[in-house]
């Protein structure tokens, strides 16, 4: 499965693509975790598009169906869901299928199983919250210790580097 961005520009972005789960025709794919930013450009209200595929060896993998949602929809469905209520899922259809055969109604069903948002901290935010950092910085300037070119130098950079192993 490979989940797309829905750019301003009408261009799709790969976000992420699942590994390849042979010889299933129920597939269950491996959680993965992908920043808000990558998947939606921090934009919940942005089109997600996700693309289903049956992997061939010889390259020409077939096209099972696609389905479009937005991480906010995904986030909200899950957030609502009641213990024991149906499963939050999405029909993949194939667009031609749908044109040939009136009958048709799915290629399969994609079921969301979790969807988690893990708040990553930055240094700022560290700051920001009353953390308190103590820094010095000393540079010694002093000829004493010899040209940091040489290898017998107290400046030298392997010398330096050893030191921090």
């Amino acid at each position: 499965m490979e989940i797309f961005r829905m750019n301003d520009d009408a261009t799709q972005q790969l976000v992420h693509r699942t590994e390849v789960v042979m010889n299933n025709l129920n597939p269950a794919w491996k959680s993965f975790k992908v920043s808000v930013n990558s998947l939606c450009s921090g934009d919940e209200d942005r089109r997600l598009k996700c693309i289903v595929w049956d992997w061939d060896s010889n390259g020409k993998h077939d096209f099972i169906g696609e389905f479009s949602s937005t991480f906010k929809e995904m986030q909200g469905a899950m957030e609502g869901r009641q213990v024991g209520a149906n499963p939050v899922q999405w029909e993949c259809i194939n667009p031609k299928y749908r044109a040939k055969k009136k009958s048709y109604k799915n290629s399969g069903i994609v079921i969301l199983n979790q969807c988690k948002i893990h708040k990553m901290h930055s240094f700022l935010d560290y700051i920001m919250g009353g953390c308190q950092i103590q820094f010095t910085v000393a540079i010694d300037f002093t000829a004493s210790n010899g040209d940091p070119r040489n290898s017998c130098s107290l400046h030298d950079l392997t010398t330096v580097l050893g030191l921090f192993q």
